[in-house]
């Protein structure tokens, strides 16, 4: 879709549906227009990979969000590289997710929620969004706990930068198209990097990482609650209901599924070498001089890294990826709300439509950050809930992997349906996966 057809396509969307027709669904005038789909035709692959990409690297961005780096930090800074090896096994897993949730959109043109009222029934549906809604409120607290921490770095107040950032956000969504939003939330996430570069400064031992990843305490409650947060870090409901609508509200179609699933594949990547350059720099630092070191605040956190990275430019370089990943985060979490709840209740929910054609789908997702920020302004101790949101993601993961592989064996149709031995292999994928997460987050939870 050309850049600048965002504005062309907020105009269509004024337009009064025929009768009988689903104006609510996302995206509905979009993916059906003969100018959208025509603008992809007869492109080189590399053109159509600039076009296509953003839905994918979005969300994987926000997966790398201020919880699941908070959590990441705390690995290494508990357990320095034992914690490591899950970051890449945990690649594959996630790409398999994800890239199911852009099969179903692009074969279906449906939200997650919308489809699972289709095949399931509205009561299947509401359980869905309630495992939906109880995850954003969750990642919405730790997104807000990584802002403020960010800001009293600096001295400042948690009301101004919290209140701040959800004028901001509103401003941003409010105004623009989603084309407007995706660019914003790709520059925000840029800054995520940062942690990547700091990894490489603290002079991690490659020895030790070898040595860390062969002896892993599994019958640790710690390093398994542990294991829990960083599962529950990567793979989060939230995100599989963000894709799947992403790429319909921008309007892709099947067509596109080759660079769609390369966008999936990259943001896979780089999400996890996010993921594991903040928990190796923590390695590498807190837990190489101070092991096992408590760490109650991002404050703290910060504190802890700047003696061997330097105390100001440490500070700003931290403050950098913690915000980056903190604020697409907020992003991509409060317009899952409005999207899944929209999915089930009817109301119309794209950003094509502008704040007064869809009333309800802006409320919410006001809504949505003025509770997240409402509730971190209450003085809860933001580091452990951030780990403790993690854990309960990592126990949500039977409902929403579940629904998700339901979906892709019946919802899908052919010839793109998953089947076959790959259905086995994504089945398994599925329970163990599940399975994981649940036992480590309950051991670590009743230790």
């Amino acid at each position: 879709m050309p850049v600048g057809s965002d504005h062309n396509l907020k105009a269509s969307s004024t337009a009064k549906s025929p009768a009988g027709s689903t104006s609510g669904d996302i995206g509905s005038a979009k993916s059906q227009s003969p100018e959208n789909k025509s603008a992809f035709i007869n492109l080189p692959f590399w053109k159509l990979m600039l076009l296509v990409m953003g839905p994918g690297l979005v969300v994987m961005l926000a997966d790398t969000d201020a919880g699941s780096a908070i959590t990441a930090a705390q690995s290494g800074a508990q357990f320095a590289y034992k914690l490591l090896v899950f970051q890449i096994v945990l690649v594959p897993i996630l790409y398999i997710v994800q890239e199911l949730t852009v099969r179903l959109g692009l074969t279906t043109q449906r939200g997650h929620g919308e489809l699972i009222k289709e095949q399931f029934g509205p009561f299947w549906a509401w359980i869905s969004v309630a495992t939906l809604v109880v995850s954003c409120v969750g990642a919405l607290l730790t997104e807000f706990a990584g802002i403020s921490g960010v800001g009293l770095l600096f001295g400042i107040p948690q009301w101004a930068s919290i209140g701040a950032t959800v004028l901001f956000l509103v401003i941003v969504v409010a105004s623009g198209g989603y084309r407007q939003v995706e660019i914003v939330a790709l520059c925000i996430g840029l800054f995520e990097f940062a942690f990547i570069a700091m990894a490489f400064v603290a002079h991690p031992s490659v020895h030790s990482m070898l040595l860390d990843s062969a002896h892993m305490p599994l019958a640790n409650r710690d390093f398994l609650f542990l294991v829990a947060g960083n599962v529950g870090a990567v793979i989060m409901p939230w995100m599989v209901f963000y894709q799947q609508s992403a790429v319909i509200d921008k309007g892709l179609s099947l067509s596109q599924i080759r660079a769609a699933r390369w966008d999936t594949f990259i943001g896979a990547c780089v999400t996890q070498f996010i993921m594991a350059s903040i928990l190796i720099l923590t390695a590498s630092t807190i837990g190489r001089t101070n092991p096992k070191v408590p760490l109650d605040s991002v404050q703290e956190i910060a504190h802890a890294l700047t003696p061997l990275i330097g105390s100001y430019w440490g500070r700003v370089v931290f403050a950098m990826g913690m915000l980056g990943a903190a604020l697409v985060a907020t992003i991509v979490v409060s317009l899952t709300a409005a999207w899944g709840l929209g999915e089930v209740t009817g109301y119309k929910r794209s950003l094509a439509h502008h704040p007064f054609e869809a009333p309800w789908f802006y409320i919410v997702y006001i809504l949505s950050l003025l509770a997240g920020g409402g509730i971190v302004l209450s003085g809860v101790n933001l580091v452990r809930l951030s780990v403790g949101v993690e854990v309960m993601n990592a126990l949500l993961l039977p409902v929403v992997l579940g629904f998700l592989f339901m979906l892709s064996i019946r919802a899908i149709p052919e010839p793109w349906r998953l089947k076959g031995r790959y259905a086995w292999i994504v089945g398994g994928i599925v329970v163990l996966t599940s399975v994981v997460g649940v036992y480590a987050g309950l051991a670590g939870i009743f230790s």
